[in-house]
């Protein structure tokens, strides 16, 4: 016990050393750790801990993600496949429509039901298929498919916003599901969230469709739609309802002049979708197409020449701004379904910062009791166990600050609770001391058996308690889950500045003044 090897010394101390170095810029102002984050070397410890929503201020907005649209829409495209389909096998047909929640066919002749059934699920098979008055058919998706398309629903519209919400720059943003169909999104340290609010509200979905000028505007019927032009109000154009290629074939866009030095947007597709616009503009020379957004014409060129390098252009009637905001639209992709903003409230930094404050008064307050009472109870090994403490507490910060996490009003009583559970394990091994002095035990057997008996109590408490934030963070939101990750790093922490660092300070103590009398 008394004889410790000099690796772990030096290891002890190098963690010391750094605990101390990288929590250092928590301490410093913003300016000093700007000046630190830009001119030393990345190895220099720099980061600090974010604050979160509730310290810093910033805004909450809680998203519904409507997703009775992407079920019609699947259905929409489900009908407008299986029209050709039905065309090519020569199957007669009465009516072709989708409702709300089923895709409904309606054929002329009942023997044909099967060859309908099997071209139907070719094209989607979750439906569940139902035959009513012998010759109409309806297609429905399946309660477990429905659950599937809302669960990829939810996590396709979280990430794409999450996406567009890191394009801002915003540090740190909280981005969860929240119930079967909300998004929780919360942006410490964004007072003005209207930008924010139009970039996620926008579904930015791209489609590029052929001109139907066969066709009167005004017309939506069959395979043909009408939509309205951006560049003049007012006026609308038919096109055909089946999109030729769509946004999610774009692999970049970014905001470019165009040779008139109007603001425009340059955009790149895959290889896939390289192949498709080049076929599209070779087979439709002279023919004007539609450039769609969330079912407006923004741009309606003429095809003059084939396109074949896989890049193009979009211009129009846009501002730089709108222009910059279509570019990184696109380039995060669109929404699967739209977003409505359900809840929404800011907070401000002035609430913010007395949140801080009222976080430093206790955490100062918890600090000041505990060292007081270690001190006085334990006198100079009192003194270990403090010395101990403070080390702690930088471990948190700088191990907080390294994991980049955001500490929130809850994370501080996390750190609160941890000022007293740091010296829990002290306590116990300090008692175990001097119960075995008390027995007639050596000095030195007596450290030796109350670091050594008293370990597995210690390893108990701490691992239960680990146990339990961990399951805090697996199934809290977001102000339990700052607790918790306070109080599972505050754990891991404080069993090493207990057994490693004391014990350190108590063996090298007891080497150079070898005492008759333990002065605890």
């Amino acid at each position: 016990m008394v004889n410790i090897a000099r690796w772990k010394i030096i290891a002890v101390l190098i963690v010391c050393f750094l605990g101390i170095a990288y929590s250092a810029p928590n301490f410093v102002g913003a300016d000093t750790r700007h000046w630190m984050q830009t001119n030393l070397p990345g190895i220099f410890p720099s980061k600090s801990i974010n604050l979160g929503l509730d310290l810093q201020g910033g805004s909450h907005l809680l998203l519904q993600v409507e997703l009775d649209d992407v079920i019609e829409e699947r259905l929409e495209s489900i009908t407008e496949a299986l029209r050709p389909e039905l065309r090519k096998a020569k199957i007669r047909y009465k009516r072709l429509t989708e409702t709300k929640d089923a895709v409904v066919v309606t054929i002329s002749k009942e023997e044909d039901v099967d060859a309908v059934k099997k071209l139907i699920r070719e094209n989607e098979r979750n439906l569940l298929l139902d035959v009513k008055n012998g010759t109409t058919i309806e297609g429905r998706f399946s309660e477990d498919a429905v659950k599937e398309i809302q669960d990829q629903t939810i996590g396709q519209s979280i990430e794409i916003v999450r996406r567009r919400i890191d394009e801002t720059g915003t540090r740190e943003p909280i981005i969860q599901r929240q119930g079967d169909d909300r998004i929780l999104v919360q942006l410490p340290g964004v007072d003005d969230p209207e930008q924010i609010k139009e970039l996620i509200g926008t579904t930015a979905k791209l489609s590029f469709h052929l001109v139907n000028q066969g066709v009167s505007s005004g017309t939506s019927a069959g395979g043909v739609m009408t939509l309205p032009l951006v560049e003049y109000p007012g006026q609308t154009m038919a096109i055909e309802r089946r999109a030729k290629l769509t946004g999610d074939l774009l692999t970049n866009a970014q905001y470019s002049p165009d040779q008139n030095g109007q603001s425009a947007v340059s955009f790149r597709f895959n290889t896939m979708g390289a192949k498709r616009f080049c076929d599209l503009s070779r087979e439709n020379v002279g023919k004007p197409f539609a450039i769609v957004l969330d079912n407006e014409i923004i741009s309606a060129p003429v095809i003059r020449e084939p396109i074949c390098g896989g890049a193009g252009q979009i211009s129009g009637n846009f501002s730089v701004k709108e222009a910059s905001d279509l570019a990184l639209l696109l380039r995060a992709g669109a929404l699967p379904a739209p977003l409505t903003i359900m809840e929404e409230r800011s907070v401000g930094p002035s609430l913010g910062a007395d949140s801080v404050e009222a976080g430093k008064i206790a955490s100062a307050i918890g600090m000041a009791l505990v060292l007081v009472f270690m001190l006085f109870s334990y006198r100079l090994f009192g003194l270990f166990a403090n010395v101990a403490l403070m080390v702690n507490m930088a471990l948190i910060f700088a191990l907080l600050s390294g994991l980049q996490a955001t500490l929130t009003l809850p994370g501080i009583a996390g750190i609160v609770l941890t000022i007293g559970m740091a010296v829990d394990a002290n306590v116990l091994i300090f008692e175990r001391i001097k119960e075995e002095i008390r027995n007639g035990r050596s000095i030195i057997g007596a450290v030796d058996a109350g670091y050594s008996r008293a370990m597995s109590t210690i390893i108990d408490s701490n691992l239960t308690t680990l146990i339990a934030a961990i399951i805090l963070y697996s199934f809290g939101t977001g102000p339990i889950k700052g607790f918790a990750v306070t109080l599972g790093v505050g754990i891991v922490t404080s069993f090493f500045s207990a057994i490693m660092v004391t014990r350190l300070m108590v063996v090298l103590w007891l080497k150079d003044k070898r005492p008759s009398k333990l002065p605890i």
